[in-house]
């Protein structure tokens, strides 16, 4: 799991090779649509995350920007 909630205001983004601490508040979380999943972004970093940790970290602050993706593809389920 690259997100360690610390306290009710800190955070550690453990990615491959960087890990980042940081006040929830500091972090922004935004989806990535080549990816299509969400990104938490700390200090210009950028973490791959799932749906359970984005909510963690909204819960001690970071503010939500991520965005509904649509699958315009015809025969797409989505």
């Amino acid at each position: 799991m690259p997100v360690r909630i610390d306290d009710h205001t800190h955070c550690t983004l453990i990615g491959d090779t960087l890990t980042i601490e940081g006040l929830g508040h500091e972090v922004q979380i935004v989806t990535d649509e080549r990816l299509r999943l969400s990104v938490a972004v700390l200090a210009g970093e950028r973490f791959a995350i799932t749906e359970a940790e984005a909510d963690a970290l909204m819960a001690i602050g970071a503010a939500d920007h991520r965005r509904h993706l649509i699958d315009v593809t015809p025969g797409s389920i989505v």
